[in-house]
């Protein structure tokens, strides 16, 4: 991945994105791949609107690499949060410990290399808007990598068919 555009893509997507009166409160892009050796530690790659400290980064990676969607909670930040929708390659949360009345909320979807971990205030709406915010950018990282896999390997152009129709549908 050429974190040269991952840290642009970012910048560009977390100023209209992260912030107060804004479809995300925090945002963090954690450096994950599931099949590389386990001596390979997730590093946080960028975060906005939070600070997450490695041990609270370390019980979240063992959360996912355990597979423990269905059956524990999961913590960032001074939150719990528990899975409410599991979906091919991204869930979502919500907060169990929040004293806001219109909750919080928490998508997490997993690229190639990253998993993006979106913090939003609210319900149904701000899901929804929070969902947008996190496609736009996880779609940004694909189109890259997809990019970079057809320009290497010409015969890849037919492989992600699947892909190339969603971005026409965009």
């Amino acid at each position: 991945m050429d974190w040269g555009f991952v840290h642009k893509a970012w910048d560009k997507w977390a100023s209209p994105n992260i912030g107060s009166d804004k479809p995300l409160k925090a945002a963090i892009l954690i450096n994950y791949d599931p099949t590389g050796p386990s001596r390979l530690l997730s590093t946080i790659a960028e975060e906005e609107g939070i600070k997450v400290n490695p041990i609270e980064l370390s019980q979240f990676i063992d959360f996912i690499k355990c597979d423990k969607l269905q059956t524990e909670s999961f913590i960032i930040g001074p939150n719990q949060y528990i899975v409410t929708s599991i979906h091919e390659n991204w869930f979502c949360a919500r907060c169990m410990n929040t004293s806001k009345s219109t909750g919080e909320g928490a998508i997490v979807m997993h690229t190639a290399a990253f998993l993006l971990v979106a913090l939003y205030d609210g319900s149904i709406g701000s899901a929804s808007r929070a969902m947008v915010a996190v496609d736009q950018f996880a779609w940004q990282l694909t189109r890259k990598n997809l990019a970079v896999v057809i320009s290497c390997c010409p015969a890849a152009k037919t492989v992600p068919n699947h892909t190339v129709e969603m971005e026409s549908q965009r």
